[in-house]
């Protein structure tokens, strides 16, 4: 699948919102069943986010589903809904064992089925949001081919935890690593959790800046002006582009002079930094490619 960099909440039950969210540049569009829903609502939210999907399908966006966790007994009527040819897959939140996301892989697979749908055509990006999901994050992350990312909930976790959520987000270091490890040791990408001052950008920026060290390749936004700040902080630099370029350049003429070893602006690059700067560029153009063809109207 193409880089991600920004997913975008649209509340399933607010047609207004979900109608602006059409002129929304995030990578991906997340119409949600679960926690902007109230208990009330799910049921009419099912029906508003499947009269919509065609919509979004006809002008190139990228659609994912948020669906309640099956253990809810609301998730399976939610797939029953939405599934369809218009999604490129669902998004499920409290997922706690590999346990959870076997049996959400069968379902599926039963419902593909069911609709005339591609054996494995849904992609799946499983939300850990707890003490045991983290413990747990590597085996979810690999628990099924479907799955594509995993992504970190702050806001459960924390509850789960018993602790404020703070600002500083102090707190979550220790579980943002633990799944930004688990998705690179699966091949998966990772998503996290959204920034909840949606009015404060420096912060937001501050946040994308401090994940993407920590290994994030995306970030959920759940305001459609955190768009463009998160596309651009997940998207590499110019100067970032131009200076991974010299240290290619570099070692590839050290490598004709059967050496290992260089050095760039006085710094010392040997294999690893020749590796890390491939993966920079290699994730510049395929952005690049992604931008192009979402102009075009393409999709994932």
């Amino acid at each position: 699948m193409e880089p991600i960099r920004s997913l975008l909440f649209v509340p399933g039950n607010r047609q207004k919102m979900l109608d602006k969210a059409r002129d929304v540049p995030a990578d991906v569009l997340v119409p949600d069943l679960e926690d902007s829903v109230p208990p009330e609502e799910k049921a009419a939210a099912r029906k508003v986010v499947a009269a919509n999907l065609a919509g979004f399908a006809i002008r190139g966006q990228h659609l994912f589903v948020r669906i309640n966790a099956l253990s809810t007994g609301l998730g399976e009527e939610d797939l029953d809904a939405v599934l369809g040819p218009q999604i490129e897959g669902i998004s499920v939140g409290k997922a706690d064992s590999a346990t959870d996301l076997v049996e959400l892989d069968r379902l599926l697979g039963r419902m593909e089925r069911r609709k005339g749908l591609p054996a494995g055509s849904i992609a799946v990006i499983p939300w850990i949001e707890s003490a045991l999901g983290i413990i747990s994050a590597h085996d979810i992350a690999r628990a099924s081919p479907r799955i594509v990312a995993i992504s970190f909930g702050a806001d459960d976790f924390t509850a789960d935890m018993g602790i404020p959520r703070t600002k500083e987000g102090t707190e979550q270091f220790y579980p943002r690593a633990a799944v930004a490890i688990a998705a690179r040791a699966a091949g998966v990408m990772a998503f996290d959790t959204p920034f909840v001052d949606f009015r404060d950008e420096e912060g937001l920026a501050r946040d994308c800046a401090s994940v993407r060290q920590l290994g994030y390749t995306g970030k959920w936004c759940i305001h459609p002006g955190q768009v463009a700040t998160v596309n651009r902080l997940f998207t590499p630099s110019e100067e970032e582009v131009a200076y991974c370029r010299r240290v290619a350049a570099a070692f590839d003429e050290a490598v004709a002079r059967g050496t290992a070893a260089t050095s760039v602006d006085g710094r010392m690059i040997d294999v690893p930094g020749y590796q890390r700067a491939q993966r920079i560029l290699d994730l510049a153009a395929a952005i690049a490619r992604r931008e192009r063809g979402g102009a075009a109207g393409g999709r994932a």
